[in-house]
């Protein structure tokens, strides 16, 4: 590490600690604290999910560890601009069921906690995930790519310790965390809240409610419609009332959870190559994807819709491990941005109890609406002679193939 303009009038090196106020991170700051003798700066980057009051909470906690500032960064508006926008166009859903909830937001953070590291001359940058997940590498891919000069500190992953142990040893300094921190690690972001640990750990085994943010008794019972407006790919509007991005997110999320709309349980391939599981509730993700692909459906070719999607599949992939910064990245958003030019218009959604359908779409670009009725018990486009010549080459090849097997 170099201590040249990198450390404090004391002589201490000076670190940025990406700080959530949870055990792992609370942990993380008092232990660079003590074996690196380090002043530690906190960093919470704001991408949506807290309470009200609890930024103030975290930020007072972390000042009472021994913080020496402590920064709020707000980061909701640009995490649905530079992110979630794509998400939506690219109806990106990891293993066809998880909307991303975490892998965007940990790269934007990560990010801005470098930047504010590079502002303020720092020695180096700190975050508190394990050996075993997914996070540690975005946060390390984003620290490596845009501060290359700054060390890195992952103090919980460097020793390998359990949240018991993390736990045992901040109550020897008199630090205490609430029990549920140690059974679950809770993540609530702007783009839905993810679940981990005890019953994760067991593909046969359910995961309780208890596990879940939002209770699963007194749901709304009576079905409700909502309309979803979009103007190319973007949604914009709720009932008809024009929202901000993180405005409608956060109402769908209300309304959604009053529903109990929007969890699941994802099993698929770690970035490490393991195989991982998490439970998560997205009610917004999931129903603005819903919404968003059957609109895409009335407006967009077919070969469109398939090569956005096939790409957009892999641009989720780039983003989940981590790789946001890879220029590739850049060519992908432009053909995703590209293929949106005509997703715009309304869908309809019919919400009950554990349930949601989309209803109805309409579009000024709807593609049924110029067929002057060609799909159905007549055609206007081409007479039945026409249409008979079609099938008949249409099902040639396959014809011409199983004749091919006999004839051998």
């Amino acid at each position: 590490m170099n201590m040249n303009k990198q450390s404090t009038p004391s002589g201490k090196p000076l670190l940025v600690l990406a700080y959530s106020g949870g055990l792992d991170t609370t942990f993380c700051l008092k232990w660079l604290q003590e074996t690196l003798n380090a002043e530690v700066i906190t960093a919470t980057v704001d991408t949506g999910g807290f309470e009200p009051g609890e930024l103030k909470a975290i930020e007072a906690r972390a000042l009472a560890l021994g913080a020496k500032a402590h920064h709020t960064l707000d980061a909701k508006a640009e995490l649905f601009a530079r992110f979630v926008t794509f998400l939506i166009k690219g109806n990106v859903l990891r293993g066809r069921v998880y909307p991303l909830s975490v892998s965007a937001e940990r790269v934007l953070q990560a990010e801005l906690v470098a930047t504010l590291a590079k502002k303020l001359g720092a020695a180096g940058v700190a975050h508190g995930s394990t050996g075993a997940g997914n996070d540690q590498v975005r946060f390390d891919g984003a620290f490596r790519a845009l501060a290359p000069g700054l060390g890195v500190h992952t103090p919980v992953r460097a020793l390998g310790w359990s949240r018991e142990q993390e736990t045992a040893w901040l109550a020897e300094r008199g630090v205490s965390v609430p029990a549920k921190t140690v059974a679950y690690s809770v993540n609530t972001g702007l783009w839905g809240t993810t679940v981990g640990g005890r019953e994760t750990h067991d593909p046969w085994t359910a995961i309780p409610d208890a596990a879940f943010p939002t209770p699963a008794s007194g749901l709304e019972t009576a079905a409700r419609e909502l309309v979803i407006g979009f103007e190319k790919g973007v949604p914009v509007s709720l009932d008809g009332k024009k929202l901000g991005g993180v405005e409608l997110v956060a109402a769908l999320h209300a309304v959604g959870r009053s529903y109990g709309l929007g969890r699941g349980v994802h099993l698929g391939d770690t970035i490490l190559g393991i195989k991982g599981r998490i439970g998560f509730e997205a009610p917004a993700p999931l129903m603005l994807i819903a919404a968003h692909q059957e609109l895409e459906k009335l407006v967009l070719t077919r070969w469109q819709a398939f090569w956005k999607n096939h790409l957009a599949d892999f641009y989720g992939q780039m983003l989940h491990e981590g790789l946001y910064y890879d220029p590739v990245m850049r060519d992908l958003e432009a053909m995703i941005e590209s293929s949106q030019a005509r997703v715009s218009g309304e869908a309809r959604l019919r919400l009950g109890k554990g349930r949601y359908e989309v209803t109805g779409v309409k579009s000024p670009w709807s593609l049924m609406d110029v067929q002057a009725a060609a799909y159905g018990e007549t055609a206007k486009l081409w007479d039945g002679a026409e249409a008979a010549g079609f099938s008949k080459l249409h099902a040639l090849p396959m014809a011409l193939a199983l004749r091919s097997g006999r004839a051998s």
